[in-house]
């Protein structure tokens, strides 16, 4: 029996962490929105400003799929986001010297920009949403 419980627990657990998830993506989706982004925009500028994407060894900086490993997106999903973002120049795209068949992605003027005037909006909606009163 107590298996049982501990295995609820567990299972309620999981379901107030994607809850509060959820509510908390949909919140920066509203916030952002208005700048023009949504959630996962924000993550691959706040990752490509915060120099986290440059966290590993020089070629792993060509990576999208090093990028999509921080941002939790497929790599199909973030080469998509990145189409977008480039279109709206807010970052540019460059093929990989040490590896043809990489990508390197950096943030454009424009981009450092909004993710600057963005931030706080990004940052107050989580200390809102992940109060731990």
């Amino acid at each position: 029996m107590a298996a049982n419980t501990t295995g609820v627990r567990l299972e309620d657990q999981w379901r107030d962490i994607l809850s509060v998830h959820a509510r908390t993506m949909c919140e920066i989706d509203r916030v952002l929105h208005p700048h023009g982004l949504g959630a996962s925009d924000f993550e691959v500028l706040d990752v490509l400003a915060s120099g986290m994407a440059a966290a590993t060894a020089a070629g792993d900086l060509c990576r999208v799929q090093n990028i999509a490993e921080k941002v939790h997106l497929s790599q199909s999903a973030l080469s998509r986001l990145i189409g977008r973002l480039e279109k709206d120049g807010l970052v540019e795209r460059s093929v990989c010297v040490e590896d043809r068949r990489g990508v390197w992605v950096t943030l454009t003027d424009k981009g450092r920009r909004l993710h600057t005037e963005v931030q706080p909006l990004q940052r107050a909606v989580l200390a809102r949403m992940l109060r731990q009163d």
